[in-house]
């Protein structure tokens, strides 16, 4: 359990502005925050740069998704870093790396190569970093409002996004990607300083010296749990798939698309907006099984070709679905030891963004062959069907807590 000190400071009232007032928690969020927006630009100038150096949509989706990708070797090897005995000095060194590579991405005359070396550096450590700042969130907030929390940072990182992409888009048109990398660079900086400034140093954690020995003992014992397995599949796959039908927006209605992303993100926000500020926890836990179906059910109607306004508030009501990652984060914590909670939760996120960069490769290439507004429908009818076959499990990982609980 985290310890006193983590928690008497934090306020008791409850709400987005009572955790805002954790002086902690405050700098853990607005470096977050810091950190999505940095990455957002980089990400958009990178894209830019590939394309117009080498026209190849290939390359420039891999230089949109490669950083996913690089997350998951992040988590199978080295995520026991986001449980040392100094978690605070753990976070500041790796956002020093990140600052690192975002900065060489605004060197001019850098070769291509090289620029996906560091995009695939920057996807491994920022794996670590997510494990590390998640670790120090469970303990920064009691676990009455880690939901709340979750909630908060789901939101802004839908949010930060949406104006990242609009404000790239911006900026690209009045300066050069690499001036977009340097922009990128302040960002990233100052969320260093403001963790670095804010979060104080804990060291409860591992006693043993952290490495890819330990790694990989806590993550067999992780995927060897019946309940925790079953909540990492349901935390990754549905939404990875759904991720994958928004992919093919572009495809489906390419004059459209931008108006469904937009749909989307703000379905996904009012979607964590209400589930984890208006719902209890018992009720968020009621509610994430229709959550989950909600999240790809309105996707069908893609196979008949809606007309855009109806597909359109499909995609918003859809987008909402996102938030049943809320309840399934706070069973999956439940059933988490204290000594691997940064661990555990950088696993669940590096292994859901790489499930979203899986799932688009498998609506892309499902694409390839039929039409786009069939892929969208196949897509969306497999992740109902995980949903459904995987309920009982999830039930039963329910089951598990309540009886340790009462124990």
């Amino acid at each position: 359990m985290p310890s006193d000190t983590s928690t008497s400071s934090t306020p008791t009232t409850t709400g987005y502005r009572g955790l805002l007032r954790n002086r902690e928690f405050a700098g853990l969020y607005a470096g977050f925050t810091l950190t999505v927006a940095a990455s957002t630009l980089s990400g958009f100038a990178l894209g830019t740069l590939v394309n117009h150096q080498t026209k190849s949509p290939f390359l420039t989706a891999v230089s949109m998704y490669g950083a996913t990708f690089a997350m998951v070797l992040g988590a199978l090897t080295l995520m026991s870093v986001a449980d040392g005995n100094r978690p605070r000095r753990t976070l500041v060194a790796l956002q020093c790396v990140s600052l690192v590579c975002t900065a060489a991405q605004a060197l001019p005359e850098l070769p291509l190569v090289a620029r996906f070396g560091l995009l695939l550096v920057l996807g491994f450590f920022q794996s670590l970093g997510t494990g590390t700042r998640m670790g120090l969130l469970a303990e920064v907030v009691p676990n009455s409002t880690y939901a709340l929390a979750r909630s908060l940072m789901n939101i802004t990182s839908g949010g930060m996004a949406i104006l990242g992409f609009a404000i790239g888009a911006v900026l690209l048109r009045y300066l050069s990607p690499q001036e977009v990398f340097v922009v990128a660079t302040a960002l990233t900086g100052a969320g260093l300083i403001t963790v670095a400034a804010t979060v104080r140093e804990r060291s409860i954690r591992l006693t043993r010296r952290p490495g890819l020995r330990q790694t990989w003992t806590a993550n067999v014992a992780l995927f060897s749990h019946p309940g925790q397995r079953s909540l990492l599949l349901n935390l990754w796959v549905p939404n990875g798939l759904i991720v994958g039908c928004e992919a093919l927006f572009i495809s489906y209605a390419p004059h459209h698309a931008g108006v469904f992303l937009a749909a989307g993100s703000a379905g996904m926000l009012l979607g964590d907006l209400t589930v984890g500020r208006l719902l209890t926890a018992a009720q968020r836990r009621r509610y994430a099984f229709a959550l989950r179906l909600l999240l790809a059910i309105p996707y069908l109607l893609f196979a008949i070709h809606p007309p855009m306004l109806v597909a359109t508030f499909a995609v918003f009501i859809a987008g909402a679905g996102f938030a049943a990652t809320l309840p399934l984060q706070e069973q999956l914590l439940e059933l988490t030891p204290d000594p691997v909670r940064g661990q555990v939760q950088g696993v669940e996120s590096a292994g859901r963004m790489t499930w979203q960069g899986i799932g688009a490769a498998i609506a892309g290439g499902v694409a390839q062959h039929f039409t786009a507004g069939t892929a969208i429908t196949a897509v969306a009818a497999t992740s109902i069907a995980i949903t459904v076959l995987s309920r009982p499990f999830v039930v039963r990982a329910r089951s598990v807590r309540v009886e340790k609980t009462n124990a």
